[in-house]
């Protein structure tokens, strides 16, 4: 079931998670408005065919036009809870953010209904499973009650804001309580990453306390059926199903990684560095999905190896997107001509293709090019065409040139209309940690600046994304 012709409102749409159900919203056809209190900002952060609707949540209620045909809505917008000590200040920021932002949001679905306008069908809200509190080995479900600690606190007092009877009925509502969130853009995967891959990972706390995690798709799977599936009310663990000690994690992450993960952090040393947030690495939440597999959910990632591997973590990556408001095959014509590369390319590095083995990219095509590092250091680069599938993806492999590794993906995706161009770069630098600390932030900062030229040129020439505000 795709969501064609559906309306979704979305608060938190620039974040992690946000920002993965904003794309895959749209490629399924629906229409999507996000809520933000820049409109500048957050079409920065989401470069798609979204409607902007510029309002302070957490400031003052949502005008209860932003309600307008909306089929549904998803919830995700409050303070991070990962960023700075928690001072009290801190603290009051992350729980009112939460609360009134619920609060303000339930108060357009007031404001409607006293007026006899339509409701949206279905509300999903972003909770955690710090509900729970830290429980060491107990199992953990839905029916489970709420734990101590700050955490608890605010997963609580969000849930109740969220639950309680605002004087409306006909709007389902779910909340999904989310364990601990594995992708490469965010979350505690990115932070403990550099450390891994530089051999310094390893257990904390004696590697005892229990890690309940889940998926990035898997998460997004979990929202798009909480918004279809009439099913999906009241709360749910958004965990994989098996959790793995602290321990366990640190091994597979370390593998994932190519590193051992054998350095150790005491609990005494992370609450002195940490403060109060060691709460957030320190608890032991051994949760289970229960009502998720009462619903028969299958999860593309139930197993944290295989979690882990999807991420190709031994390499760097650079992921770009770009909407553009032409076809697919459009599109494709312009990129399978190897020619046109150096239209794409900064003028600085005198980028020059010296032979294809075919005039189309194609299956096996070969490419040599040329070009010149920061305008002096002279390059030569062999890649071969290893996948194509027009008009929607191909992926060209180097065979000879500066990188250990690169493996550029060029994704074309039907979206609104028009296409989502995605690059995904994974890359390798030459002489392994040393290479990496030498030259890691040069080459990163480079190859960056390249795909911001490569996206000006491509607006340029294909039009521009056009979004609707408010």
């Amino acid at each position: 079931m795709s969501f064609s012709g559906k309306k979704f409102l979305i608060t938190g749409a620039t974040g992690m998670i946000g920002r993965e159900l904003v794309r895959e919203l749209l490629l399924q056809g629906a229409e999507v408005i996000a809520v933000s209190r820049s409109k500048d900002s957050a079409g920065e952060r989401l470069p798609y065919p979204v409607q902007f609707f510029e309002h302070d949540l957490g400031a003052s209620k949502l005008p209860s036009s932003a309600l307008d045909g909306v089929d549904g809505v998803i919830h995700l917008a409050g303070e991070s809870i990962a960023s700075g000590r928690w001072s009290e200040s801190r603290k009051k920021q992350i729980l009112e953010s939460r609360t009134r932002g619920t609060e303000n949001l339930a108060a357009a679905f007031t404001e409607r209904a006293s007026r006899g306008e339509p409701l949206p069908g279905v509300w999903v809200s972003a909770s955690a499973i710090g509900f729970y509190g830290d429980r060491g080995e107990e199992l953990l479900d839905e029916s489970s009650s709420c734990g101590r600690g700050f955490l608890a606190e605010v997963t609580s007092a969000w849930e109740t804001a969220f639950f309680k009877d605002h004087g409306w009925s006909g709007v389902r509502r779910s909340a999904l309580r989310l364990g601990i969130v594995l992708s490469r853009e965010g979350g505690v995967l990115a932070r403990l990453l550099p450390l891994f891959r530089k051999g310094l990972g390893g257990p904390l706390a004696g590697g005892k306390p229990w890690m309940s995690w889940i998926h990035i798709e898997d998460v997004v799977r979990i929202f798009l059926e909480a918004l279809r599936n009439k099913e999906f009310s009241g709360p749910f663990n958004a965990v994989a199903p098996e959790a793995v000690t602290n321990a366990a994690f640190t091994r597979a992450l370390g593998k994932a990684a190519g590193k051992p993960a054998i350095l150790a952090a005491p609990g005494f040393a992370l609450r002195t560095v940490l403060g109060e947030m060691s709460e957030l690495v320190l608890s032991s939440q051994r949760v289970i999905p229960l009502r998720l597999q009462e619903r028969g959910f299958r999860w593309k990632y139930a197993g944290l190896s295989a979690a882990l591997s999807a991420f190709d973590l031994t390499d760097d990556e650079l992921f770009e997107e770009q909407w553009v408001p032409l076809a697919p095959e459009e599109v494709w014509t312009f990129f399978e001509d190897p020619e046109n590369l150096e239209q794409i390319t900064p003028d600085y590095l005198s980028f020059k293709v010296l032979y294809s083995s075919t005039k189309r990219v194609q299956r096996g095509t070969l490419i040599d090019y040329r070009l010149r590092l920061h305008g002096a250091i002279p390059l030569s680069w062999r890649t071969e065409i290893d996948t194509y599938d027009p008009p929607n993806e191909f992926v060209d492999n180097q065979l000879k040139g500066p990188y250990a590794k690169w493996r550029h993906r060029h994704r074309f995706l039907p979206m609104r209309g028009g296409t989502l161009l995605q690059d995904r770069v994974l890359y390798r630098i030459p002489m392994g940690l040393l290479g990496k600390a030498v030259a890691g932030w040069v080459v990163r900062r480079d190859v960056e600046g390249i795909f911001r030229y490569r996206k000006k040129i491509i607006a340029e020439r294909f039009g521009k994304r056009s979004s609707g505000s408010t």
